[in-house]
């Protein structure tokens, strides 16, 4: 019995030490969005440009999916990032009916910058830390990785299961 709250009391502890970690790196982000790109994106609009970096061509179906959002959001948040200059559409190479999604040359330069930007900052705050926090952060936030993948491919299959 002792194991289960000794156990529960970890979890609980983990996930307020992660939404603390999460708050600081959405202060960490803000600090740094005067430095952003002229094109700065909502935080939907920059998932779904993590999306085409991952799994591009996507169409827009997929990508709804992916992201959990209705087909016409999609639509609109695509209007919006093409209109910026972050994606393009192209006719389906299987489909005459459907559109793949692409990063442009612009959409994956500010992927990258951001992700320059975001890493700098990490790392001036990770210097910080002592060799051994440091690999315990590493391990920690790997295995946190594994989970999480672990849990969205459970609910890929069950959400396949239920359909």
């Amino acid at each position: 019995m002792h194991s289960e709250t000794s156990s529960g009391a970890d979890r609980d502890a983990a996930a307020c030490a992660a939404r603390e970690v999460i708050e600081l790196l959405e202060v960490l982000w803000s600090k740094g969005r005067h430095m952003a790109s002229p094109a700065p994106v909502s935080s939907s609009q920059l998932r779904a440009l993590y999306v085409l970096d991952r799994d591009q061509p996507i169409n827009l179906r997929t990508l709804g999916e992916v992201l959990g959002s209705a087909p016409s959001s999609v639509s609109r948040m695509c209007d919006r990032l093409d209109a910026l200059g972050f994606v393009e559409r192209t006719p389906s190479s299987s489909s005459r009916r459907e559109l793949e999604l692409r990063l442009s040359s612009r959409g994956e330069s500010y992927l990258r910058d951001l992700r320059s930007r975001r890493e700098a900052a990490l790392l001036e705050v990770i210097s910080a830390m002592p060799p051994a926090e440091r690999a315990a952060l590493a391990a920690g936030l790997s295995g946190f990785r594994v989970a999480f993948e672990g849990a969205a491919t459970k609910a890929a299959g069950d959400a396949a299961e239920s359909a």
